[in-house]
């Protein structure tokens, strides 16, 4: 379902999202809802019962879909790979066949030397387009070298190298070296930048409360930054990787915090009256915007990232709520009830234009703009349920990409191919991630715990 967050329209949202998981079932229509329905839904949402078991540390993967045509590629042991602590080239090719969008031709045991080219022809006869020599080089003080050459078997030509680099590694690090090379591996065959050494951020809901984890794309590394007896949403991450916006109850209502994951210290952004909710961060990193009711209903702010100088965007007489901003920082979209039903609108920052961007269906929500400016994904209801759809920006046309009935939380790939969301399987929070034309499908789950409230992370610079 499309979330509204901690706002008039949303807290009903929240109260079906918290409960429904648990079997109590809310089915009612929401329309135009009263402003004293945000105390006695504030109330509801805390003395929620949820029943979970204590979460595990890390997120299973299933790949449920894949693309059309897969490329056909050979990922070999990488020589010498034995003196490392686990078998990087193993977490490579995991990777990869996690995009959907490669084959893995099995070479077994049979390892490509960097220092030479392969046998195109050969590897060209088992399959491959594209074969991957590989070396491990002990290096000074415990360190390593990985040292890659990438090549396409179907030329003959000088140009069949298709780039190499050397990477250093140590022991400790073995896993983000893994995504960093799938990720050059990635970029060189596609023509986009990979995703796979990115981080996710994620919510827990298990026996012992709410947990906000930090994890690798692939689910593992997860590290817990926040622990806490009350409700975590809201999750938003900062341009540069480093910090995490978050919106907790731990004060018995909805406070928006700062987070930096590197020391876990953490600074109250906004605690005005009433609702605190909704962070996204600005492309530049000065600033937020927020949902604040201080002066009344849901209206968007934007407030200094030290917390200074809040300051209202826009007068509406409705909801506003939702922000998201674009990659270059021009346009702020969100979502609003103005025109009766939620739909998604967008704002320009220079000079206070509005202007509604979703037509088809009676209920938009959750406007998330990719990375590279092209798409927003956003979710909408059908017949169906709730589900995650994609808006061609410049074309303005619109597809579904799920099948599933109660999805919330869309969050783009810094590569814009991939959206990572939450939804519902079996009475259980779980994550999934589908690429933008549907093809791709993936499931994240922890087998004992609900997850939810999914942020990808930015590149890594």
């Amino acid at each position: 379902m499309g979330l509204f967050k901690i706002d008039i329209l949303s807290i009903i949202h929240l109260f079906f999202k918290h409960c429904t998981m648990n079997n109590i079932v809310v089915r009612s229509h929401i329309h135009i809802v009263f402003s004293n329905l945000f105390r006695l839904a504030c109330v509801l949402l805390l003395t929620c019962l949820c029943v979970g078991a204590q979460a595990e540390d890390t997120l299973d993967i299933t790949v449920t879909g894949s693309g059309g045509q897969l490329f056909p590629v050979i990922i070999p042991v990488f020589e010498n790979e034995g003196s490392l602590p686990q078998s990087v080239s193993e977490i490579v090719r995991a990777d990869l066949e996690r995009s959907g969008l490669f084959k893995l031709i099995d070479l077994g045991p049979m390892t490509l030397p960097e220092s030479r080219a392969p046998d195109l022809a050969a590897m060209a006869a088992r399959g491959a387009d594209a074969a991957l020599a590989a070396s491990v080089v002990a290096s000074s003080g415990g360190q390593f070298e990985i040292r890659l050459r990438l090549f396409d078997t179907t030329r003959t030509d000088t140009k069949h190298e298709l780039g190499g680099v050397t990477m250093r590694m140590s022991p400790a690090h073995y896993r983000m070296t893994a995504h960093q090379i799938a990720d050059f591996i990635y970029e060189k065959l596609t023509g986009i930048p990979g995703y796979f050494s990115t981080r996710i951020a994620y919510v827990v809901k298990n026996n012992q409360g709410y947990e906000l984890h930090v994890a690798d794309s692939d689910g593992m590394n997860t590290q817990p930054a926040l622990r806490s007896h009350e409700s975590i949403i809201s999750p938003a991450w900062s341009p540069n990787g480093q910090q995490l916006a978050y919106v907790s109850f731990e004060a018995r209502k909805p406070v928006v915090y700062i987070h930096t994951l590197t020391t876990g210290q953490r600074k109250v952004l906004a605690n005005f009256k009433g609702s605190n909710s909704a962070p996204a961060w600005s492309p530049d990193g000065k600033q937020l915007a927020v949902v604040l009711t201080k002066d009344g209903l849901s209206q968007i702010y934007l407030i200094n990232a030290d917390g200074s100088g809040a300051r209202r965007l826009m007068t509406s007489a409705g909801i506003d709520t939702e922000p998201a901003w674009s990659p270059d920082g021009r346009t702020i979209y969100f979502t609003s009830d103005r025109g009766g039903d939620p739909q998604i609108y967008r704002f320009d920052v220079s000079n206070g234009a509005v202007e509604r961007i979703t037509f088809e269906g009676g209920y938009n929500v959750t406007p998330r703009p990719s990375p590279d400016g092209k798409k927003l994904a956003f979710i909408t209801r059908n017949d169906k349920g709730f589900r995650v759809a994609v808006l061609d920006l410049p074309s303005r046309q619109t597809a579904i990409l799920t099948d599933s009935s109660r999805d919330e939380s869309p969050s783009f790939a810094p590569n814009s191919n991939m959206i990572l969301y939450a939804t519902v399987i079996g009475d259980k929070g779980v994550l999934s991630a589908v690429s933008t034309d549907g093809r791709v499908r993936q499931r994240l789950s922890i087998q004992a715990a609900d997850v939810r409230e999914p942020a990808w992370g930015p590149l890594q610079k």
